[in-house]
């Protein structure tokens, strides 16, 4: 879920944040609001795949999931090194074009990239796992008699 925020883009909607446990504290959850909105900046279908495109009165604007996650551990308590007490963490981001709306004559109509793999793909597994369960059905009950 996204709320808009006065750039423009879209930011998480403060319900669907996790809690951090108490024991976490202030500072690392000013941390992590300043990573949330470090790495939401900089991830975008137009960070990946460019500006809205205009020619001969159309204008081409790409369309893409975006996925940004990160963790973060803390601890505390006896502990073998330097470090103990300390946490550790990391995050990514991911885009995957996912289409892109054209405009044209006043009208905006999104047209979805196909992935062709997929209309062979799916049918293929279906038609081999269809094709192996008997036999496989077969062995197990073999297995099971003897």
């Amino acid at each position: 879920m996204t709320t808009p925020d006065a750039t423009g883009r879209p930011t998480p909607h403060p319900a669907s944040r996790p809690a951090l446990p108490p024991s976490a504290g202030p500072d690392l959850e000013a941390q992590l609001e300043r990573l949330a909105d470090e790495i939401g900046g900089r991830v975008s279908a137009a960070v990946a795949y460019g500006e809205p495109v205009t020619a001969e009165g159309v204008t081409v604007i790409p369309v893409a999931e975006v996925s940004v996650g990160f963790g973060v551990g803390v601890g505390s308590g006896p502990g073998a090194g330097a470090g103990d007490g300390e946490g550790m963490g990391g995050g990514g981001a991911l885009t995957r074009p996912r289409g892109f709306i054209e405009i044209k004559d006043g009208t905006a109509t999104y047209r979805p990239l196909r992935r062709p793999w997929l209309d062979v793909a799916l049918p293929l597994a279906a038609l081999l796992t269809g094709a192996a369960a008997p036999s496989l059905a077969r062995r197990l009950a073999r297995r099971r008699r003897g």
